[in-house]
């Protein structure tokens, strides 16, 4: 991770007991914010509806969802604030509480592998597959200088495909696909690896014959992983039968898919929350870990957590598509503060971070179902939100009464 401001800490105590204003206060004062953002998040981080009108179609109006910050995280040796959006407040609370815990042993460590992102070109009827996979293999050169060509700006910075796969699915039939492997740099990537299959698409079609199928990316980017670790000490959790119950969970979830899917759905509770926050495609994110879970004919935990003389050790890879730059990273003012807070400079070190929430999430869901069980402490922040609903209903008796 990069360094932070040395004055900002992600370790504040009472945070959560502290007044909306004390709390936007403390942010400020970290010197990560921009006077612009502050001006927006002061001004209750509303997106306005011409901002809003350019990103989506047919907009009528805004739907708000509650930005927050995820405390006590430490990635690679320094301090993060974790924007989370998400209506949940367990979600917040409980990846705050994991991240304090792993933070007594040093904290997350992680790294991501290069931005390499996957696309896709189908034919469809091709005559002899076997030998027209030979054909495209032997101007790789050539589809590498095509691909290259339709992406200037990309190879300019840095970027450019990597490296190619063909692939015969239905040789009765004549179905073959080529993968061209692309490193976007920090973008998420799609419109770029959209824009090399459609470029190199017609010359590989006279190579292959039959008709040219789909050209789109892939929600699989097996090539941009993500890896994640940490240790947590027996004291931090509570106790041995504690961390023994977080290790028994996941074994339950590395021998039953239907429990590996919850225990995965916890992990995603982290990793979708910061990816609202920083207008990331969480949609993708989520297509490509539960594709990437079932990769070994069955659905398989994300994370797994293995008992320590010391406690426990947890290990989460799973792909990460995420992007600093382009799409609502520009043009929303709240996912620019989100940015300015978290303090991170590449899409690499935004996929840790992410993956780093994931694993906190997932530790402090089954932290619950091996202590207290996850229902009393998720109700007891859900009173929180039947208190705001039955002060909504008074305040709307009061103006049917007229405000009497």
């Amino acid at each position: 991770m990069s360094k932070q401001t040395p004055a900002v800490t992600s370790r504040i105590p009472g945070f959560y007991r502290e007044r909306i204003e004390n709390r936007l206060r403390t942010m400020i004062e970290t010197g990560l914010l921009s006077e612009e953002s502050i001006r927006h998040l002061e001004g209750g981080g509303k997106l306005t509806l011409d901002v809003a009108d350019h990103m989506s179609e047919n907009v009528i109006a805004v739907h708000g969802l509650p930005l927050s910050i995820a405390l006590n995280f430490r990635v690679n040796s320094s301090d993060v604030l974790v924007p989370m959006a998400v209506e949940e407040p367990s979600v917040v609370a409980a990846a705050s509480n994991a991240a304090r815990q792993v933070r007594m042993t040093g904290g997350f460590f992680g790294e991501a592998t290069a931005p390499i992102m996957t696309t896709q070109v189908q034919f469809d009827d091709v005559p002899n597959p076997a030998e027209a996979k030979v054909r495209v293999e032997a101007e790789r050169a050539l589809i590498f200088q095509i691909a290259d060509e339709a992406i200037p700006g990309m190879v300019k910075r840095g970027g450019g495909c990597r490296d190619m796969d063909v692939r015969v699915l239905d040789e009765p039939n004549g179905v073959l696909v080529v993968h061209l492997y692309v490193d976007v740099g920090d973008a998420m990537g799609a419109n770029v690896v959209d824009a090399v299959a459609e470029a190199v698409a017609p010359r590989i079609h006279e190579l292959t014959g039959g008709s040219i199928g789909l050209r789109i990316l892939s929600n699989l980017p097996l090539r941009r992983r993500v890896q994640v670790h940490c240790d947590v000490s027996v004291d931090a959790l509570g106790g041995p039968e504690l961390a023994d119950g977080i290790v028994k969970a996941s074994r339950f979830a590395e021998l039953d898919p239907f429990r590996a899917v919850t225990h995965n759905k916890g992990v995603m509770n982290g990793v979708d929350a910061v990816a609202l926050a920083m207008g990331q495609d969480w949609r993708s994110i989520e297509a490509g870990a539960h594709a990437f879970a079932s990769m070994s004919g069955q659905y398989k935990p994300l994370v797994i957590w293995s008992r320590t003389e010391s406690g426990i050790h947890g290990e989460l890879d799973m792909p990460m598509a995420v992007g600093t730059v382009g799409g609502s990273t520009r043009v929303h003012r709240g996912v620019r503060a989100a940015f300015e807070l978290m303090g991170i400079q590449n899409a690499g070190e935004l996929a840790i971070v992410m993956g780093a929430a994931g694993m906190a999430s997932n530790l402090a869901a089954l932290r619950a179902l091996a202590g207290e069980g996850i229902q009393r402490g998720h109700m007891r922040l859900h009173s929180r939100k039947q208190e705001v609903q039955e002060s909504a209903r008074v305040e709307a008796k009061k103006v049917e009464r007229g405000g009497q």
